[in-house]
């Protein structure tokens, strides 16, 4: 699952491209005032202390500097290692020691929630400027705790000398245009071999109307495990039908570096990867194009979604005037393209993200991220992972899929208590 982290360093890659690409200014320097609406601000002898990684700094530095000429408030950044973050902000928020507000992945809300050290952030006067399901991710047991601003997912990528500029829709459409190239592999997919790989092989499995947990009608994710009964069954019978007893295209050799071996020699017409393998796949020159990734079980295929963006602490004895922070000045267009400027990834402000696709690999994984579900942050999605990936790997080189699957759902069950 490591491989799934690190977009920004993945897309600085091609930073070239999306700069030619992006429209903007060199010149320009964003700020990121608050709307003529919103209400004035006393912040008068107030200090706000925000974690930052190096990175993103420069951009909330900069809403942080009008903040402070418009509130008389005081922000302090401290400039920590995003991998530090987490652990030394679940310690140091009950000592009282910790900040305000801290940058943060959203797959860490679970462990923070069930830590009591995250508050509610009333993002309401700003949600519908967000991707549905940015805010989603953010949200636990009805409420959301914190402010969006990033999303990554897996996508569709394809060898554009091979198969053209088109995007297939379906998996047999995809398959068709891949052997009609007369590569190879039509396809290939990191499994993760052998251990499996859930993750990269998801939007397969929701486009036969299996997700991992059932969320509710606020994008919370609930314990009930969704992917039993017949939707899951289709889809692991659909794995063994083309794993290494069937059609083949679901190999069940395929690790991350071969999977972008392949591609990358032109053996293979088509991948399901994130954008941090795309310097890998184009190492030799291979010209792509990114899309959704294809339905296989007519369904929307949705991605794994994994979202960046600002949590407030629960022990803040400034809430009040941190939460404006967040939805008057990091919740602009401005303040967002300069957090894309510092360290790009794809916006979760809408108007922003559509802004930066102008670029089409940019355009490609935000169609795949805004079609996508966020990946579980409940603290049972930590049961998942082993069970799921071995089932999966188990069935795509040769284990009976019923059988294999149904008890993967009882030990997942039993595991989360559901």
């Amino acid at each position: 699952m490591i491989k799934k982290i690190g977009i920004g360093a993945a897309v600085v890659a091609v930073a070239g491209l999306l700069a030619a690409c992006s429209g903007t200014d060199p010149e320009e320097s964003p700020s990121a005032a608050p709307s003529e609406t919103t209400p004035a601000i006393d912040g008068t002898g107030v200090t706000l202390t925000i974690w930052v990684d190096e990175n993103r700094k420069p951009a909330v530095e900069a809403a942080a500097a009008t903040f402070e000429s418009e509130t008389g408030a005081t922000v302090e950044l401290v400039v920590k290692n995003f991998e530090d973050l987490r652990a030394d902000f679940i310690a140091q928020v009950p000592t009282g020691e910790g900040p305000d507000i801290t940058i943060g992945a959203h797959d860490w809300l679970g462990g923070l929630v069930t830590a009591g050290v995250v508050a509610p952030v009333d993002i309401s006067n700003v949600a519908d400027q967000f991707e549905k399901v940015a805010v989603d991710a953010f949200s636990y047991d009805g409420q959301t705790y914190g402010l969006p601003y990033a999303t990554e997912a897996v996508a569709l990528i394809y060898n554009t000398d091979l198969v053209g500029t088109e995007a297939p829709t379906t998996w047999d459409e995809m398959i068709q245009k891949g052997k009609d190239s007369g590569a190879e592999r039509p396809f290939v997919i990191n499994v993760n071999s052998p251990t499996g790989d859930g993750y990269t092989m998801y939007p397969f499995q929701t486009s036969f109307g299996a997700p991992v947990f059932v969320q509710d009608d606020t994008g919370s994710y609930t314990k009930e495990v969704g992917m039993g009964g017949d939707a899951g069954l289709a889809f692991a019978k659909w794995l063994s039908d083309n794993g290494d007893k069937g059609t083949g295209y679901v190999s069940g050799d395929i690790t991350y570096d071969i999977n972008n071996s392949l591609f990358a020699d032109g053996k293979a017409a088509y991948t399901v990867a994130g954008p941090w393998a795309i310097a890998s796949l184009t190492e030799k020159g291979v010209p792509i194009a990114v899309s959704a990734v294809p339905s296989a079980g007519g369904e929307t295929a949705s991605a794994f979604v994994g979202v960046q963006g600002f949590y407030l602490s629960a022990q803040s004895s400034n809430a009040l005037i941190a939460n404006a922070f967040l939805t008057q000045y990091m919740a602009t267009p401005e303040a967002q393209k300069a957090l894309y400027d510092a360290d790009p990834r794809i916006p979760a402000m809408t108007s922003v993200a559509e802004q930066v696709s102008s670029d089409p690999i940019v355009g490609g994984f935000a169609a795949s991220a805004s079609s996508g579900v966020p990946m579980p942050s409940i603290p049972e999605m930590g049961s998942v992972w082993d069970l799921w990936n071995a089932a999966q790997i188990k069935i795509i080189t040769g284990a009976d899929p019923e059988s294999t699957w149904n008890k993967m759902i009882d030990d997942l069950n039993a595991a989360v208590g559901g």
